[in-house]
């Protein structure tokens, strides 16, 4: 098993690299970390013993996308694309409580525009809009706790 300490400094490890991935076994606990924009951040599966039926592996859906069409009644969720968070943590709009938003609402923003940050296990992770566009909402509160795959922002698509 991996205890939270190694588990912090492997986290540490693959985000202050180019490695996008990393699995690892321990004495039979399986470990895998991802950087965000992929699929899930840190993923444990239990591991089979010989001749016992494999245990299940809980899998937690994402959360549907926001209804926009009311909140937004000029803009159909169709043409909205939805910045979901990659990862459990607390949303931050500002690098710090004193600095300015990344972006407000009616900011254009482009593929590498900082949006927020998400801090998981005392780290912070920058996410960027990875789309061009102009912010038409923000659907969260700087401090909220946030899920994995919760919407954030909406961003209408240039």
């Amino acid at each position: 098993m991996f205890n939270l300490n190694e588990i912090k400094e492997l986290i540490e490890l693959v985000d202050k690299t180019s490695v996008q991935e990393l699995e690892i076994e321990n004495d039979g606990a399986r470990l895998s970390i991802r950087k965000p924009g992929k699929t899930e951040f840190v993923q444990m599966q239990p591991t089979v013993i010989a001749g016992a039926a494999p245990a299940p592996v809980a899998s937690i859906p994402a959360p549907a996308a926001a209804d926009t069409s009311a909140q937004h009644p000029a803009e159909t969720a169709a043409n909205l694309h939805t910045i979901v968070s990659p990862m459990v943590g607390t949303f931050y709009r500002a690098a710090s409580p004193e600095a300015n938003p990344f972006v407000n609402i009616g900011d254009k923003v482009g593929e590498k525009t900082t949006v927020c940050i998400i801090e998981a296990m005392k780290l912070m992770n920058e996410l960027e809009a990875e789309i061009k566009g102009e912010i038409i909402d923000i659907l969260v509160e700087n401090g909220q706790l946030v899920e994995y795959g919760q919407p954030l922002f909406l961003v209408k698509p240039e």
